[in-house]
């Protein structure tokens, strides 16, 4: 079973994040928060398209050569645990393979480290995480988190993801977390307690399917829309 023991950088595309979270032409044009962004490359692409997105992710305290050099030392062992336990993933035209796997992230990567140092220089990649945001209620219409919440369940409890979403939800009007898998492919234990607690705060709260599978059954997003 693919299991890491703490969080890894592994940044995700572009176009990943569109499909993942059924993101629209109109999202695209709105103010976009990317919690947990890690080395992904959509703010760097969005920013490129004139789109308005800021990441944050504790990160991002760190140097690029330094983010650089955690990559390199991770990346390995993500691979091998991706080798190891290929059954748990679809393969496709996409990514046909490991090697095709470690091109596709690494692609991505590269573009957020080309990028970085400008974006931090910009405001576009804040030192912040979760479960506690330094914005003003409201700030931002969508929040996305990729491959953070839900995924790492055995790392960080239910306590953890509930005060987290809350948050998202206290800092954007909208939000989308995607996958609802942990590692290993098991569904979150901690879904369904964070969607009693969204419930209660008078959140909308709905799982839906989406276009991106690559951790197999990782197909649904939780779309959360916050009480007016």
């Amino acid at each position: 079973m693919f299991t890491l023991a703490s969080v890894v950088p592994w940044g995700r595309s572009y176009d990943e994040y569109v499909r993942m979270f059924a993101l629209t032409d109109g999202d695209l044009q709105s103010r976009i928060l990317g919690g947990g962004d890690g080395p992904a490359s959509f703010n760097a692409e969005l920013t490129r398209r004139g789109g308005r997105v800021v990441s944050c992710d504790p990160l991002y305290q760190f140097e690029a050569a330094q983010i650089r050099h955690r990559i390199d030392e991770t990346s390995a062992e993500v691979l091998e645990q991706a080798r190891r336990n290929a059954h748990e993933f679809v393969w496709d035209d996409a990514i046909p393979d490991i090697e095709a796997l470690k091109r596709v992230r690494m692609a991505a990567m590269t573009a957020f480290l080309d990028d970085y140092d400008q974006g931090r220089a910009e405001g576009r990649y804040l030192e912040a995480g979760l479960p506690s945001l330094p914005f003003g209620d409201g700030a931002f219409d969508l929040a996305l988190c990729s491959h953070f919440l839900f995924l790492y369940s055995q790392q960080l409890d239910e306590a953890f993801h509930v005060q987290s979403l809350r948050e998202l939800c206290r800092v954007a009007h909208e939000v989308r977390v995607f996958p609802l898998l942990a590692l290993g492919g098991q569904p979150s234990p901690h879904l369904a307690a964070a969607r009693e607690a969204l419930a209660a705060d008078g959140c909308q709260a709905s799982i839906e399917r989406v276009s991106y599978e690559f951790q197999r059954g990782g197909f649904e997003m939780l779309r959360v829309r916050r009480a007016l």
